[in-house]
Order: C-alpha cells, then structure tokens, then sequence
C-alpha cells in the first residue's frame, strides 16, 4: 500500500456534518433543542433557495443538517430509517431517565455488555486481555429516525479526564489573568505619580506597554534643590520577567539617589553594581540618566547604550546625546564617563525607547529616529504632555498593528517664561 505524508500538525481534520433527514424542520429543530437539549448552530437561506438548518449536541463539535426533501425525491424514503449516528455520554442511564421525561422515545431499556478487546497485537503471556465494559440504548427523533446513544468505560474515563483538565485549565487562565491585573497595577505605582515643579523646565512622560507589564522604565527624581532628574530605561525582555527586572532596576536607582550620591558616574557605577549582583546573568538593560540643573540650564548625562536622546534647539539644529558606557547589568567591573551640555529658552529634549523608532508600518518600514524629529519638531509649539500625545499618535497611526513593544517617551521643554512654573500639576502616566 502507498504511504503518504502525514497532515501538517497546523491542518484541522475533523467530521463536520451529518444529515438527517426529516418531514418538518421546525417540528425537528423544537425536538432537537427541547427534548434533547442540542444547541441550534445554523438556520439559513443558501442561494439555491434550500434552508440550512443545523443542530450540535451541547458537548460536541460535529452538526446534524436537518434536511427536508422533497416528497417525491428517493431522499424522501430515507426518513425514519436508522441514521448509524451513535451519541456518546458518560451517563447513559441519566440522560435515558431525563429525556424519556421530556417524551423522547427509546427502542429499549439501557444495557449493559462486556467487550474483549480483539486487536491484532499479540498479548504477552501472563498479562490478561482488557476487557471493559459500555451501556447501549436506542431512541427515535419525531419522524423515527434511529439514533444509538452508547457510553464505555473507557471513553467515559476520557471524558472524565478532559474535563478535568478543561476545569483545570479554566482555573489556570483565571489565576494567571487575575496575577497580571495586580503586577499591572503594582507597576503602575512604579512609574512616577508626582510632579517636581521647576522654574524653568516644562515635562512629561508616558509608557504606552505592549503588554499588561513590561520592561520599560522612566522616572523623574527631585535630587536636592532646584535639581531634577529624568531617567529612562529599556530592560532586556517582555512580560513579567522584564517587569520584575525593571522594579530591581527602578529600586536600585532610587536607594542611590536617596543616599544623595553627587557624582553622577559613581552613582551609575553603584546602580550597575546592585543590578549585576540582584539579576540573572543574562540580564540588562539600556539607560539613559540626566540631572538638569533648574538655576544655570546645564543637563549633565550618561547614556548607558541606550538610543540617543534628541535636543532640537530653538532654531531648529539638532544635538544627539550619544552612549557614553556601554548597557547595565553584565560587567560588574564597569566604567561611566558623563557627557554634560545646556539647555536654553525653546530647546526641547526628548528621551525614548526603542518601541518608538522600531514600530513598523504595515510595510515592514521602522518609524524611525527622522519621523520622530519632525514630529518633535512639527509639533513644538505644544507643552510637553500634549507633545508627547502627538508623538505616540503618530507612531500608533503609522503603525496600526497590534503592538510589538513597549512606547515610552518623555519630553521636556526649557520655558520662554521662566516666571512661571509648573506647580506640580498632573501629566499623563503610564497607562
């Protein structure tokens, strides 16, 4: 016999429909769904002018077409014979009590056989042939068509078993959503909740995750007076794994930041040092720390080989704040050197992840670091949280797919007026 190539594990094989035939589809479709609980699956008017109509029993994936043909037709003579169809429950002396009392017709009481198994594969010496059991009955539909309804020992084990695992897997999907509702919301107070108003600087920020919990980092850290820092990161990594890695991180820069640390490299030298020795091997992340200074301007940096922040100045010109080290977490022996420029009245800083630039369009083309500078620059007449609103809609609107990343952005403005301030109003969080 010729051999063919097994199914693609991806294909589905499977019984879909089986017709009866019957005088009255509605008097049908009432027995069907009313004495035997069936479900109605389909009830339509094809092109031929022919009525579709379909029922499933509650537990199973294959239909029943309730086919009425036409009185002269030799399909017509099929009604009220035996249908070979056989239902399998794992009750049948329940479903025999429950369905006579709803009227349904059986041919015979429930009984019960034993059956040897007669396979073809020799049984060794010793061992016993299996031999199970099932309880067999018959009943008629209106128009007395036939039907088996059968239950074995095996299958309902089998059925036994699957509802478990259904019951068990139900269980599970609902312990994990419930887990990741409160690491959402446990992460949401991760991200600042408070803003340290400053004369002369105007900013916001936002993480649009891609997930319920995600990798990407910002803060704002009020460092001592008139000193604000804004700090972004991007962990290695999705889901709760980077979620759990980002609170290190977050916990790490802030303990160092309370110890009121003044040298910027020895700061990120010591936050490299716990991250190395709390994470995993394979663990790290990109960063990109700045103190502004709110009485002189001057925005001092460390870009841990993160994506180069953005300073477009108030005419136009463009300054990338390049690495300065390389990424967090793995050498603990690690080296920062600190790049240092100034910010002046109209000059907007953009700090960003990689979900920004990377989101593609239904094209495969990177939204990329030029959009975005003329979206900053496009839009620079905004405050900084409508800025940062234009800039993610732009990037959802040139990438309308589900999201592949995580989005996080802040913006920060040097103010024109530099009497009036902030007074630490809200702006938009993570969401």
């Amino acid at each position: 016999m010729a051999s063919h190539p097994l199914s693609s594990p991806d294909q589905i094989l499977r019984i879909h429909c089986v017709k009866v035939f019957v005088r009255d589809q509605d008097q049908s479709l009432r027995f069907y769904v009313d004495q035997l609980g069936f479900r109605l699956v389909a009830d339509t008017l094809l092109q031929s002018g022919e009525r579709w109509l379909a029922v499933a029993p509650p537990d199973g994936d294959t239909v029943l077409a309730l086919v009425a043909p036409k009185a002269d037709s030799k399909l017509y003579q099929l009604i009220g014979c035996p249908t070979d169809v056989v239902f399998v429950t794992d009750d049948v002396l329940a479903r025999y009590r429950e369905w006579s009392r709803r009227g349904v017709k059986f041919l015979s009481t429930p009984k019960l056989r034993r059956v040897k198994s007669a396979s073809g594969t020799p049984v060794p010496t010793g061992v016993e042939v299996p031999v199970w059991g099932g309880v067999f009955t018959h009943f008629k539909d209106l128009d007395g068509n036939s039907f088996s309804l059968v239950s074995f020992d095996e299958v309902t084990h089998a059925i036994e078993a699957e509802r478990r695992a259904k019951a068990e897997r139900a269980e599970a999907e609902r312990r994990v959503a419930q887990e990741l509702e409160i690491a959402k919301q446990v992460q949401a107070r991760l991200f600042p909740q408070d803003l340290p108003p400053l004369r002369t600087l105007e900013y916001a920020g936002t993480c649009r995750q891609a997930r319920q919990v995600g990798g990407d980092y910002y803060d704002f850290l009020a460092t001592g007076r008139e000193q604000l820092c804004l700090v972004i990161g991007d962990v290695a990594g999705k889901g709760i794994g980077a979620a759990l890695l980002m609170a290190n991180l977050q916990a790490n820069l802030r303990s160092q930041c309370a110890m009121g640390l003044d040298d910027p490299a020895l700061l990120m030298q010591s936050v490299n040092r716990l991250f190395c020795e709390n994470t995993p091997e394979n663990a790290y992340a990109t960063f990109f720390f700045s103190e502004y200074n709110d009485q002189t301007g001057r925005l001092r940096y460390a870009n841990c080989g993160h994506l180069p922040a953005l300073l477009v100045r108030a005419g136009g010109e463009l300054e990338r704040l390049e690495s300065t080290a390389t990424i967090l977490g793995r050498f603990p022996c690690w080296e920062c050197s600190i790049g240092e420029t100034s910010l002046f009245a109209g000059d907007t800083l953009a700090l960003y992840t990689d979900g920004v630039t990377e989101a593609s369009s239904p094209d495969g083309e990177e939204f990329g670091e030029q959009r975005l500078l003329a979206c900053l620059k496009l839009h620079r007449d905004l405050s900084s949280s409508d800025l940062v609103s234009a800039v993610i809609d732009e990037v959802r609107c040139y990438s309308p797919h589900e999201q592949q990343d995580d989005i996080t952005l802040i913006v920060a403005k040097r103010r024109f007026d530099q009497s009036n301030d902030q007074m630490g109003l809200p702006y938009e969080r993570s969401v």
